[in-house]
């Protein structure tokens, strides 16, 4: 497998080529591996749902999920052309704001063209590495993010970022490809199959544990599904949930 550099190289080239297509490789979701089918889930009969913003890159319905409350402000985590802040920004409202984070030019060109044809002045999108966001300390009172997280060499980095601009009692929702069982050597060390969503993948536990040392509180699984896959471990997607606690102003107030 490639360093991190090159991973990100990698999926930047592949997902650039998808916003510039509107092509994603063929398959139903995720589009980068043409023998992995993910999710038959979408946000076609949803509020706030731009055809044009939708790729075929997702792996769930996170925001759809998400507990959106009217006024939020919202971070969307590889926000792609703009497909989940759309439907984010449905929920919103005007009075809301949505801030779309995506590291591939074309993406980020793509969905401000998305924006602009829908007049939305309160969704606005960021050319930036989510393991290194340019967003102030607690800004967000939810974040999101659709089969993004798998293709992060540095997933413990990405976390960490999204705890420091969560708000105190703000959460996230997050779908994702998560692993259970071993995934051969030779697929783990496949480029093609980390731009594809599967090789860069977690462990299930691990994920979790992961969300956990950050310092998530209440991490749940919303959603579950396996993926229909030639592969030999289960490879499923998940949609998972996790808050970050509110500061304690005394030694009474967590009681």
């Amino acid at each position: 497998m490639k360093n991190s550099e090159d991973l990100k190289l990698l999926v930047k080239s592949k997902y650039g080529k998808v916003a510039t297509t509107g092509s994603s490789c063929g398959n139903s979701e995720c589009g980068c591996s043409d023998d992995t089918s993910f999710t038959n889930e979408t946000y076609r009969q949803v509020d706030g749902y731009f055809p044009e913003a939708d790729l075929g890159l997702g792996c769930g319905l996170p925001t759809e999920l998400a507990q959106i409350r009217k006024g939020d402000v919202v971070v969307d985590l590889g926000s792609g052309a703009g497909n989940d802040c759309f439907v984010a920004r449905s929920l919103t409202g005007a009075y809301g704001k949505v801030i779309g984070i995506d590291f591939t030019p074309e993406m980020i060109e793509k969905a401000r063209k998305n924006a602009q044809k829908l007049g939305f002045k309160n969704v606005h999108f960021i050319e930036a590495d989510i393991e290194k966001m340019p967003l102030s300390k607690d800004i967000a009172d939810v974040v999101i993010s659709n089969c993004v997280m798998n293709l992060v060499p540095d997933k413990k980095a990405a976390f960490a970022e999204t705890f420091r601009i969560l708000k105190p009692g703000g959460h996230f929702s997050i779908s994702d490809v998560v692993i259970k069982g071993d995934l051969p050597q030779k697929l783990r060390e496949s480029a093609e199959l980390y731009a594809g969503c599967v090789s860069g993948a977690s462990q299930f536990d691990e994920y979790l544990d992961l969300l956990k040392s950050t310092g998530f509180s209440n991490v749940r699984v919303q959603r579950e599904n396996k993926i229909n896959t030639p592969y030999d471990p289960g490879i499923f997607s998940i949609t998972v949930y996790g808050e970050k606690p509110m500061e304690c102003c005394n030694s009474n107030c967590c009681n």
